[in-house]
């Protein structure tokens, strides 16, 4: 830089002849990593999240790191942080659908693209962004693990009664094959007492009827 004016930047390396009174500028272009600060925001439910991301980055355009923002470092960690913070209000923690805790790859891509189109006007690349930590606020913490745990059980469930429902169907479709056909009344007595047994968490307790189910 020679009286306030860019010049140039030399990348090659060597011996190279310049204006003594000219000002020099010393950028790295090494790659450097951020990691930033637990930040607690609200997710796409509203549920109070904590949340941290590692950004690794290198400079591509010096010129630009030097001249376009005041610190390109300090840049970089303000504008990954603000990334980091609408990401994360624009999915819930954890859902059936697209969610952060169940799509970290997409979670990751989608995030990189985010930092690299917002440090770009600083002539940085984003090589990689990933996140680093994901949970429950602590206040919230005990009260979500209870709801999750909770639809778990309900999930296990479904599929249990799933189950028992297609068991039972063939159940009743071998009488009718081996030619003993059964009236309505014992195929709903036959459906209640299977589907008694397969779906209770305590064991069965066989019971022989020695009388019919009309006396």
């Amino acid at each position: 830089m020679f009286l306030g004016r860019y010049v140039g930047t030399v990348r090659e390396p060597g011996f190279h002849f310049a204006n003594p009174l000219a000002a020099r500028k010393r950028i790295s272009l090494r790659v450097h990593n951020f990691t930033s600060d637990k930040l607690k925001v609200n997710d796409a439910h509203g549920n109070p999240i904590e949340i941290a991301a590692v950004v690794v980055f290198r400079v591509v355009d010096t010129a630009k790191a030097l001249f376009q923002v005041e610190n390109y470092q300090a840049f970089v960690a303000i504008q990954s942080e603000a990334a980091i913070r609408a990401l994360a209000s624009r999915y819930p923690y954890d859902a059936e659908g697209k969610s952060l805790r169940g799509n970290p790859e997409e979670i990751a891509e989608e995030l990189k693209a985010e930092v690299e189109e917002r440090l770009k006007v600083a002539g940085v690349e984003v090589l990689e962004a990933r996140l680093t930590h994901l949970a429950y606020a602590p206040e919230v913490a005990r009260a979500m693990l209870r709801r999750q745990q909770a639809l778990a059980v309900v999930a296990a469930r479904r599929l249990f009664v799933e189950a028992a429902v297609g068991m039972v169907r063939e159940a009743l479709a071998g009488p009718e094959a081996a030619g003993l056909p059964l009236d309505e009344e014992r195929k709903a007595a036959m459906v209640n007492n299977l589907m008694v047994a397969l779906v209770s968490e305590a064991q069965a307790q066989p019971v022989v009827n020695v009388g019919t189910l009309y006396t």
